[in-house]
């Protein structure tokens, strides 16, 4: 009988499922599309989108797009303290078959900060402007799985970021709405 601890159902899982997703990484056309989508996700497309909300709506735009910025510096301050607290390694730090397609821009794993800002904006952006759910709702799940493709997060980084998302983008909300 073995007194080494086992790794949970879950854990086992989560790099299992992290590792099939990560060798969909190895075929080039795959990884390109993703690293693509997941730089646009470091604040490209998020200040594009506010720009181009302020343009096309003027001062509606430009509360809207102020309203998203607020919800971003908090989302990247608690996903910062989030980091720095569970401190969990990478999947690819953890496991030598998995690879990391791109550079990472920190240390640890936990949350997605990607993920975590794409729903926070992506909630909020709809409250102002349902009309977008159509090209949001598919960048943001592009967003969330590039993570895990290019072996930069587990799929439970991604699940977590997406509900501390949502949570986050839901309080600005309702803050809003006592204003």
């Amino acid at each position: 009988m073995s007194t080494t601890p086992q790794p949970s159902w879950w854990v086992q899982n989560d790099s299992g499922w992290c590792l099939r997703a990560n060798r969909a990484g190895a075929r080039r056309g795959i990884r390109s599309g993703f690293a693509l989508v997941s730089r646009l996700g470091d604040g490209v497309f998020w200040y594009l989108l506010m720009a181009t909300m302020i343009l096309a709506d003027g001062l509606d735009g430009l509360a809207a797009s102020a309203h998203l910025a607020a919800t971003g510096v908090v989302a990247l301050s608690l996903y910062k303290f989030l980091k720095r607290w569970t401190r969990r390694p990478r999947p690819f730090a953890a496991d030598c078959r998995i690879h990391a397609w791109v550079a990472p821009l920190d240390e640890f794993s936990f949350p997605s900060g990607h993920t975590l800002h794409a729903v926070a904006f992506t909630v909020v952006a709809l409250a102002y402007y349902p009309a977008l759910a159509w090209p949001l709702l598919p960048f943001t799940m592009a967003v969330a799985a590039s993570r895990v493709v290019l072996g930069l997060h587990y799929p439970s980084d991604v699940l977590a970021a997406t509900a501390i998302g949502g949570a986050l983008a839901s309080l600005s909300l309702w803050i809003g709405t006592l204003l």
